[in-house]
């Protein structure tokens, strides 16, 4: 069992940065790839990043892609998103995800869900 909770979301002016944060709890969280998703308002949920099991590995959206970074901590069970040179279009809730030596694009593949955090980037 994983358990995810995320952090870190919040207001931000275009052009600004924000860093999530996805601490897991679960002693084999070790071996999960994660992703991170997002939901827009109106939109459909959509792959962001994603970080391999031992953090070697990462894949992101094209539209993230330059702006954004995926790290793990493994000693500290958390996984991060840095956000850089945000934009209106990237307001949304951000899920970070789980799933067992998994760790790309597909939401079907991923097990465990935490509760969203809310990033609002004005213009």
């Amino acid at each position: 069992q994983v358990h995810l909770v995320e952090s870190g979301g919040g207001l931000v002016q275009a052009g600004g940065s924000l860093r999530l944060s996805c601490a897991a709890s679960g002693r084999t969280f070790s071996t999960y790839g994660v992703g991170w998703f997002r939901r827009g308002p109106g939109k459909e949920r959509e792959f962001v990043a994603a970080i391999s099991w031992n953090g070697i590995s990462t894949a992101y959206a094209d539209s993230v892609k330059g702006r954004f970074t995926t790290s793990r901590e493994i000693a500290k069970n958390t996984v991060y998103l840095q956000m850089n040179s945000l934009k209106p279009e990237d307001t949304a809730v951000y899920y970070c995800a789980a799933a067992l030596l998994y760790s790309d694009y597909d939401p079907r593949k991923y097990n465990y869900w935490g509760q969203g955090t809310q990033v609002t980037v004005s213009s």
